[in-house]
């Protein structure tokens, strides 16, 4: 399998690879528990997602009340509203959700563990910029002094303004220049807890020039490098490699200078992370301790910090196997917050300082839950529906062995069958490369070998018995490609980049058996616009079970998939590959008054033709202006009549405000 991936999952992955066979349910035994198994949605669901009877899939976005917004109902109020697919539906009150969900949890595990500080939550701001993601947070957290993080002066002054309650954090992690620390102060001396974190040992002495300058007496953090670390995708964060912090010798060199300025007061903050998406409950109790050890011994030296900072890394279960594999997690958010807490009070009670107040960085549990994307698949390649042919007695050689090979399927060996196509479809192959078979010959031949594929599949795949490793390869092989209308570099740049897994299934028809096999393509013209990797409890799946097209006359009926989980940093990081920019989007709210249980919050166009062209600083004006001496040119020769060309110019400018994806 491609991707990276930890060692006990190749080893395990290998181990299925040999003994698991390529098994389809049976349609009298398919219903729709049948495909909440098969898609596993009520394991990374997390109560949030179903399958209702009619087999659509709906949000439960308040898991503890009953209303249900049926996916497949909001891409109809979006149509009706022009918005066409590729779609993002943002479920508000998932956010709001998530975020009261993870400071209860931390509030219980206080009060349960007679812990003497709070829980001081705060949402860093690179996992999802967009204003009305923050908004919604910020609102949700309000009761609970819940704050931003930043990492630039970008997202500094957009949290400055948006950050309006006194009492919560905004904590400023990063590198930092002159600009940086003089606009944070102007935090502090609003009243505000604006905490610089020093993440390298020079950025003392510029904050203490600029706090000195401008007559304010700074709030200070430290970012410490933890030898523990995590393992996947976002190990490098920490340990002693890691890009930021300070090594213990570090940290001794800011307490002495900050000791000599009398500026013990002002290092509010100890910070330390060990990665992104950390898998394995193991990992954080390590980490947890290590800071707490460091948090006590810098009391002990007479500096009065108040907070701990224990960073991001709370998980999120992407494939449902609840494990220590990269995509999943281990733990669930009581044992997550119940470890932080029972750890950190440990650790002080064996040191007999006070509890510091807990801080942590989760964005990605937060967000990810909240956005869906909706595409729709248009078309499909299918290697075994190819041009069916008449034969004739006079065949090639070639083409009448492989019609002998269909012809005996039944009754012989069907792995024999298949190494036999095979051997004859590689001469076929030979033998064109040579020039001594012709086109419509190695088109029959391959015709036949795609059939008789097919048919051997068929067999194993109603077989109980083992199955060869080659027929699950050749099951690979013989998937289908479902052409989906969107951009792989726009809406699921991690996958494109570092193998990210994300939930994906049908949204409509899961009261059907799905009978192909499937890989995903987009419609940008780069070979990487694909998703070939999914989820599954044991394994990461080369294919996706999917439900076979079906046509009105020869029209394609809409056929939608959903891509869950997509919340964080998805949103923003995506490119302009083909310039296919921002999506379409529906914000959708619950409201017991509103006769669907719901109602639309607000719609946000997608980005048009002229949106993405003017973002690579070509102009309006100056593109239209081209075309109608182009178009002028024209009617002078005699191309195009004058109307017509007029016509033609119109169109072009209508085109401009065209959403950039496809239309159907």
């Amino acid at each position: 399998m491609k991707g990276t991936f930890c060692n006990d999952r190749l080893a395990k992955q290998r181990l299925n690879s040999m003994m698991r066979a390529p098994v389809n349910p049976k349609p009298e035994n398919w219903c729709v528990d049948a495909a909440r198994d098969m898609y596993h949605i009520g394991r990374w669901g997390a109560g949030y997602f179903d399958i209702n009877s009619t087999g659509n899939v709906v949000a439960r976005p308040l898991p503890d009340q009953t209303t249900e917004v049926e996916l497949t109902e909001v891409i109809r109020a979006a149509k009706k509203r022009n918005l066409y697919g590729p779609l993002l539906i943002r479920f508000q009150d998932i956010l709001r959700h998530r975020v009261q969900s993870l400071c209860a949890a931390f509030d219980s595990a206080i009060e349960r563990f007679d812990y003497g500080g709070k829980y001081r939550g705060v949402f860093p701001i690179k996992v999802n910029e967009l204003r009305e993601v923050v908004e919604e947070i910020m609102d949700a957290g309000s009761g609970h002094g819940f704050g931003l993080e930043v990492g630039s002066k970008a997202e500094l002054c957009a949290a400055l303004a948006l950050q309006n309650q006194p009492n919560s954090l905004l904590i400023c992690n990063g590198y930092k220049d002159v600009d940086f620390i003089h606009t944070a102060l102007v935090g502090n001396r609003l009243g505000k807890q604006v905490i610089l974190v020093i993440e390298k040992l020079d950025e003392l002495d510029h904050i203490m020039r600029v706090a000195k300058k401008v007559g304010v007496r700074p709030q200070l953090g430290v970012r410490l490098r933890l030898l523990s670390r995590s393992t996947g995708k976002w190990a490098d964060s920490g340990g002693e490699d890691a890009k930021f912090g300070l090594n213990t010798a570090q940290l001794m060199v800011v307490l002495k200078a900050l000791k000599d300025e009398g500026w013990e007061d002002c290092l509010r903050l100890l910070h330390s992370h060990i990665g992104s998406q950390v898998p394995d409950i193991l990992t954080v109790r390590k980490a947890v301790q290590e800071g707490a050890r460091f948090y006590a011994k810098v009391r002990e030296l007479g500096f009065p910090v108040e907070f701990l900072d224990v960073g991001g890394g709370l998980a999120v279960d992407y494939d449902g196997s609840r494990a220590a594999f990269e995509s999943s997690a281990n733990y669930s958010l009581r044992e997550y917050t119940d470890d932080i807490v029972q750890t950190i009070g440990e650790v002080c009670n064996a040191e007999s300082v006070p509890h510091p107040h807990i801080v942590s960085e989760s964005g990605r549990a937060i967000a990810a839950h909240h956005s869906v994307l909706v595409v729709q698949v248009f078309a499909a390649n299918t290697k075994a529906q190819l041009t069916r042919f008449k034969y004739g007695k006079s065949e090639h050689s070639l083409v009448q062995a492989l019609l002998k090979i269909r012809r005996n399927l039944k009754k012989s060996s069907k792995l024999t069958a298949y190494h036999d196509a095979l051997n004859c479809k590689e001469d076929a192959h030979n033998m064109f490369t040579l020039g001594v078979l012709g086109l419509e010959a190695k088109a029959k031949v391959e015709t036949l070998y795609w059939e008789i594929c097919d048919k051997v599949l068929a067999h194993f795949r109603n077989s109980e018995g083992h199955v060869p490793e080659e027929i699950e390869i050749l099951e690979d092989q013989m998937s289908d490609q479902y052409v989906c209308n969107f951009s792989v570099f726009q809406s699921l740049l991690d996958h494109w980049a570092i193998d990210q897994l994300f939930p994906i299934m049908p949204l409509q028809r899961l009261n059907e058996i799905p009978t192909r096999e499937a890989t995903l393509v987009d419609i940008t013209c780069d070979s990487d616009g694909t998703v070939r990797k999914f989820i599954d409890l044991e394994d990461v799946r080369d294919t996706l079970k999917l439900h076979s097209l079906k046509k009105n006359g020869k029209k394609a009926q809409p056929y939608y998939l959903g891509f869950f989980l997509m919340g964080a940093y998805q949103d923003v990081m995506g490119d302009l590959h083909n310039l296919f920019g921002r999506v379409n989007e529906m914000h959708v709210f619950v409201d017991s008054d509103e006769s669907d249980g719901y109602y639309i919050e607000e719609t946000v166009r997608g980005d048009s033709v002229c949106d993405s062209l003017t973002t690579m600083q070509y102009d309006r004006r100056e593109l239209t202006r081209q075309m109608k001496r182009q178009i002028d040119a024209a009617i002078k020769a005699g191309l195009v009549q004058s109307s017509a060309g007029m016509q033609m110019l119109n169109d072009y400018e209508r085109r401009l405000d065209d959403y950039t994806y496809l239309s159907f």
